[in-house]
């Protein structure tokens, strides 16, 4: 167990002088490098060292890495946050897109006078940004010193926290004549044009329409949640808005870049770059700390026979997470997901190795926490419609938001789990939901009850669409079928699918509809056995042809529904 953070990453290849500065040169020369060196430095001093310092720190709950993002309720004064932009290349200070505060940077073979302006310059622009009691021990730390070098930067890390506003780091010739990168600019203003972004992507995804308010005003919340997911944020704070916009206009520039944020609310540090190639979208990445559950024995043995606990009573570690983006597709069921979980590494606290391994994507674990649920037994945090956080589960209303918003959150991973998975699933929320011993206490909250049970009811027949999906290009339960297993399967699927659109949904409607026609339309279909005499068919053939009939009726009743509920919302 580690009794001080000043132990972090002391067998890492960076040394730490006195815990804050560093004993060698930072001589980073390329944007992996420095990413390497300030990931190092921000775990340190902006996750693990609050931790060791406030008893009562909030760990990050490993559901909340999960896309969706949800918005934080709760922001805590007391941590320190901050946001970071990096240019792999020089600055230009009139010509950059946005404003921040210019440090003055030493210039190689540099007269003294000048030399000891830039240093006065960089300590008036620091102290400028910073509340007055700050200036005294700013001026006793680092009088004398070049506040530009990123040997200085740890120490520094602390002031740099107490401005609302961003740092700025560039490439620039050290004293040397070699390009390396340094601090050069404080108090930065990310541009955020959040107006144009939105209704941009809206109309480029087909969301939005020109002229088109109605349609504005239903789907605005989805594309502004979608947009800011691409980038590894809810929708939130403006540090972290801003922080998106910008990664999104410097992208679309061609720049390589880093830009980076560490939430009061969220306790995560957020990087987005992108060092070059032809990706439709840079990377993103966070860190946080978590505490493993009790249930994950292999896991927390693991870590507590390889050191990388940073604290074993708490199972507390140090996690990474990357993730990837997907491109908006009407024509996908789960066309809300943005971003999905590449790859998780735990960081080892003393030597900053990374093990892959998987944490906040288990099934057996997520199956437990829906038992605690729905037992009241659950004592985790989440968010019911965006306004209301909820901490435990030890009422019946508490259960029935807690699994409202836990649905919601999960929904398209549902979507997606096998069928023995989803069945363990769907056994645990049948006892609960449909047990005539808890009807009478569901009466009382009869509106959150008919909200969960409806979240429940999508997820299933969404469940069928997605194997509806997978039957258009003939895969069923992950293998290759042929035209006729594929016609059975697909008139079997939409027969239960009619009976079951009591429970409408437009969405799903929609989607079955234009499965089915896709499937109809399919031209090899159509040519072989469809525009064909009925006499070259083999006996296969005219069973394809009898199912293709039958879909084209089912996509017909499939219309008719939609059209009479259309018609019946609108009266």
């Amino acid at each position: 167990m580690f009794v001080s953070w000043k132990n972090t990453f002391t067998k890492s290849k960076i040394y730490w002088q006195d815990g804050w500065g560093l004993g060698c040169a930072a001589d980073f020369s390329s944007l992996q490098e420095l990413k390497e060196f300030i990931d190092l430095t921000h775990i340190r001093y902006g996750l693990v060292k609050p931790y060791f310092e406030h008893p009562s720190y909030p760990l990050v709950e490993p559901r909340d890495l999960l896309p969706s993002f949800e918005s934080d309720l709760l922001e805590y004064k007391q941590l320190p946050g901050f946001s970071m932009v990096v240019f792999d290349r020089p600055l230009n200070y009139f010509q950059e897109v946005f404003q921040f505060d210019r440090l003055r940077l030493l210039e190689h073979e540099q007269p003294e006078a000048k030399a000891a302006a830039a240093l006065a310059h960089n300590m008036n622009a620091l102290q400028n940004r910073l509340h007055k009691a700050l200036h005294e021990p700013l001026r006793g730390r680092f009088t004398g010193l070049d506040l530009t070098a990123l040997e200085n930067y740890p120490a520094l890390f602390p002031y740099l926290c107490q401005m609302d506003r961003g740092q700025v780091m560039a490439l620039h010739k050290d004293h040397a004549g070699q390009m390396r990168y340094h601090l050069q600019g404080v108090y930065a203003s990310f541009p955020s044009d959040l107006d144009t972004e939105i209704k941009r992507y809206g109309l480029r995804i087909g969301k939005f329409a020109v002229g088109d308010n109605e349609l504005y005003e239903q789907n605005r919340l989805f594309v502004y949640q979608h947009l800011m997911e691409l980038y590894g944020f809810p929708i939130a704070s403006e540090r972290r808005t801003s922080a998106a916009l910008f990664a999104r206009r410097l992208h679309k520039m061609g720049e390589r870049f880093l830009i980076r944020t560490l939430g009061q609310s969220d306790r995560v540090i957020t990087s987005i770059w992108h060092d070059g190639g032809e990706r439709a979208y840079p990377y993103v990445e966070k860190l946080a700390l978590v505490a493993l559950e009790p249930q994950q024995k292999e896991l927390v043995q693991f870590c507590a026979e390889n050191g990388y606990f940073l604290d074993e009573e708490k199972r507390v570690v140090i996690l990474r997470v990357t993730y990837r983006q997907h491109k908006f597709s009407a024509d996908n069921l789960r066309q809300e997901r943005a971003l999905s979980v590449e790859q998780q590494e735990l960081v080892h606290p003393l030597t900053a190795e990374r093990r892959v391994i998987d944490i906040i994507k288990d099934s057996g674990n997520m199956s437990l926490h829906l038992t605690d649920i729905v037992r009241g037994e659950y004592t985790g945090r989440i968010i019911y419609k965006r306004t209301e956080l909820i901490e435990n589960t030890d009422t019946v209303e508490k259960r029935l938001k807690f699994l409202a918003a836990w649905l919601a959150k999960h929904q398209r991973r549902m979507i997606g789990y096998s069928e023995e998975f989803f069945a363990n699933l769907t056994k645990v929320l049948d006892n609960y939901l449909f047990s005539p011993e808890n009807y009478a206490d569901f009466l009382t909250y009869e509106d959150i009850y008919t909200e969960v049970r409806s979240r429940y009811n999508y997820i299933r027949q969404a469940r069928r669409i997605r194997v509806l999906e997978d039957l258009q290009h003939r895969q069923f339960k992950g293998k290759r079928i042929s035209y006729n297993c594929m016609m059975q399967e697909c008139v079997s699927l939409m027969s239960e699918l009619k009976f079951e659109v009591v429970n409408y949904f437009d969405v799903l409607v929609v989607n079955a509809i234009k499965v089915g026609e896709n499937i109809l339309n399919d031209r090899y279909l159509r040519k072989t056995y469809i525009e064909n005499f009925k006499e070259d068919l083999t006996a296969a053939g005219m069973e394809i042809r009898k199912n293709y009939g039958l879909l084209a009726g089912l996509v017909d009743d499939f219309k008719a529904i939609r059209k009479m509920r259309v018609a019946g919302t609108a009266d």
